[in-house]
């Protein structure tokens, strides 16, 4: 009972963790990727539809983005939508091809970049937390059922402390690795 109790709080902190990694891919480096339009949708015979799934994205330069929509008459909805986003990005038409090129960040704006990143691994850490009071209050559940004994409960609370401390370890790791990123001139 008490290895299910460890086992779920392991995922949830897995799955927080992806979640914060989803949440940086948005969040601009000085360098072009593909993965800063992930949150585009394009209005695509009135269904909002994610941009990869109906155009090709390639970076073919460090500071460049190209997208070539396959059906031609949507450049003008792919461009309209690039432009509505929060990304603050200025797409050029060029026939059937949208090139985006991406400037280079400036100093105050890579430390706006490195506030948002901190704050999502706060959020991330939050998460962690709520996972960890969770498994507790089970583990309590347990003791005061008696389905467990007191000294069982008490190794299961230290191993969950132990849990949520690497989890914790990994959060910092990847926060400092992006602020690497975006700090990188």
């Amino acid at each position: 009972m008490l290895e299910d109790v460890l086992n779920d709080l392991r995922t949830g902190i897995e799955k927080s963790i992806e979640a914060l990694r989803r949440d940086l891919m948005r969040v601009r480096t000085g360098r072009a990727h593909a993965g800063m339009l992930d949150g585009v949708r394009v209005d695509y015979y009135g269904v909002p539809t994610p941009l990869h799934q109906m155009a090709t994205v390639s970076v073919p330069e460090p500071r460049l983005i190209t997208i070539k929509p396959w059906e031609k008459n949507q450049v003008k909805a792919v461009d309209k939508a690039i432009r509505e986003s929060d990304l603050n990005l200025n797409p050029q038409v060029d026939g059937d091809l949208i090139r985006i090129p991406i400037p280079a960040l400036t100093e105050d704006r890579r430390k706006e970049m490195v506030k948002l990143t901190k704050k999502n691994g706060e959020e991330a850490r939050v998460a962690i937390r709520k996972h960890r009071r969770d498994a507790n209050e089970l583990v309590d559940t347990l003791d005061k059922d008696g389905e467990v004994s007191g000294d069982d409960a008490d190794r299961a609370k230290k191993k969950i402390e132990d849990v949520v401390a690497e989890g914790i370890k990994q959060v910092d790791a990847v926060i400092a690795h992006k602020e690497k990123d975006i700090l990188e001139v």
